[in-house]
């Protein structure tokens, strides 16, 4: 650690630890106040780093974007790929995995991010979502039961939802007079029963 000349501490870090720095901080900032804050000043002030820092480790605000939401992809696989498929309890284990997805969408800013993505054309650098969806469907939902062909139809249709619920379920439930949650809890009904039935 060195002294900058207004006595600030600089943190030296390596270049892993400072792209880290700058996603957290960028993810701080799109839980707080959303993908619109994802801008190149804001993202350095929030990781104390310079504009140039960021610049080095990424090369644009687009790809810091985009780095964000490939980690919030993989941290959700991480998640749904830890959960536990007990042989006498897999629809627990289903609801579980589900309930992940939902939460990811709904409390950690990723629906906001993925709509933002989409809007300004970049959803189509996301080149980790087709492996992501690979890994999920053949190491975790064939092995629950569901046949092959149908995993990943139904990780289109859970992400698709996963991502309505989180960007429009509460706004919109409140302006028919519907209780707070009751969007995701129709969702994740109409989806455990679809699982059922395919892994029946």
């Amino acid at each position: 650690m060195s002294i900058t000349k207004n006595n600030t501490p600089r943190i030296r870090r390596s270049p892993e630890e400072s792209r880290a720095n700058i996603l957290s901080a960028a993810e701080s900032l799109l839980v707080q106040q959303g993908p619109q804050s994802l801008r190149l000043a804001d993202v350095a002030k929030a990781a104390g780093v310079a504009n140039a820092t960021v610049l080095h480790h990424f090369g644009s605000i687009d790809a810091v974007q985009q780095a964000l939401m490939e980690r919030m992809i993989a941290d959700l696989v991480d998640s749904i790929m830890a959960i536990e498929i007990p042989a006498d309890a897999p629809a627990a284990a289903r609801a579980d995995g589900l309930k992940t997805l939902f939460d990811a969408f709904e409390t950690r800013g990723a629906a906001r991010l993925a709509a933002w993505l989409e809007l300004t054309d970049e959803t189509s650098r996301l080149t980790v979502v087709r492996q992501a969806v690979q890994d999920v469907a053949q190491k975790k939902i064939s092995s629950a039961g569901v046949p092959s062909d149908s995993a990943e139809d139904l990780i289109l249709l859970s992400v698709t939802l996963a991502v309505g619920v989180g960007l429009f379920g509460p706004s919109l439930g409140k302006l028919i007079g519907k209780p707070e949650g009751r969007a995701r809890e129709l969702t994740l009904q109409m989806l455990l029963g679809h699982l059922e039935r395919l892994a029946g």
